[in-house]
């Protein structure tokens, strides 16, 4: 381990630990005395790393509302307010979602289904962009307050930027901004197929957000929507055991994949 001051790798490790018991270390270059913990947003934090990933992943994983978690976690003698899984989705959500979308550059296909669908936010209606291949894995989200040709190319950047692919062939609905944003942002050489049809796959996969995000009773700022939004899908992506339609996986190597999947996520967490 590095000093988090100097970085200076002449540290050595204290007899004593935290109360949570995290290792203490000292930097005998500067002299700085920090734990396993300093560093992350997590730090400071009253409980240990472990319990807060896991009830960030509940969070996002289940249909659960701040409260629930907090009852779910006092039966098992673990007391915190529903404001502090709050806080702490706030902190971690953002890591999570931009670890796993480095995970998964340059492994999206190159037949894209884009569509927008509607979540209420502060009692307003406002638009999450979406897209996925061809075998329904994840290509971008993004929340916008408006669905205009300006929502259409930032999407198509951010999809582009994150993936690191340009598609071969985009399918969309008839919207006006389409076309040109494609053009523009993708290549004049991009197929662009407009066809309610043919988006079906899109509009069925819009059920996932559809369904975690109606029992929290809409969200309050355009913020935490986005926020929120692109890590519960990020998430999902990263846990299907399915890597293209209609395959066959046995429930033992789902079981065995989703421990596994769900160890980085949590590793993810508690470094963030």
């Amino acid at each position: 381990m590095n000093c988090i001051r100097c970085g200076a790798t002449a540290v050595t490790e204290r007899p004593d630990r935290t109360a949570h018991g995290y290792r203490r270390f000292r930097c005998r270059a500067c002299g700085k005395q920090f734990n396993e913990r300093a560093g992350t947003r997590l730090n400071r934090a009253q409980y240990p790393s472990d319990v807060i990933a896991l009830v960030v992943l509940w969070r996002l994983r289940y249909k659960l509302s701040l409260r629930d978690l907090p009852e779910m976690f006092l039966i098992r003698g673990i007391v915190f307010s529903y404001e502090a899984v709050r806080d702490w989705e706030a902190k971690l959500t953002p890591a999570l979602a931009e670890g796993l979308r480095r995970h998964r550059r340059g492994k999206a296909g190159r037949g894209w289904h884009v569509d927008e669908t509607y979540i209420k936010v502060n009692g307003q209606w406002r638009y999450l962009y979406r897209a996925i291949d061809r075998n329904g894995a994840l290509v971008d989200v993004m929340f916008s307050e408006h669905r205009d040709m300006a929502a259409a190319k930032a999407f198509f950047r951010s999809a582009k930027t994150v993936t690191d692919v340009t598609p071969e062939r985009v399918t969309t609905d008839g919207h006006d901004s389409y076309p040109k944003a494609i053009r523009t942002t993708l290549g004049e050489d991009v197929q662009h197929r407009t066809s309610r049809y043919l988006n079906n796959r899109l509009e069925q996969d819009h059920r996932g957000i559809k369904g975690r995000y109606q029992p929290m009773r809409a969200f309050k700022c355009p913020y935490s929507a986005g926020r929120f939004c692109r890590a519960y899908d990020e998430l999902r992506n990263f846990l299907r055991s399915r890597s293209r339609p209609n395959q066959q996986v046995s429930a033992g190597h789902r079981r065995l994949q989703f421990l596994r999947r769900t160890a980085t996520v949590m590793n993810m967490l508690k470094a963030a």
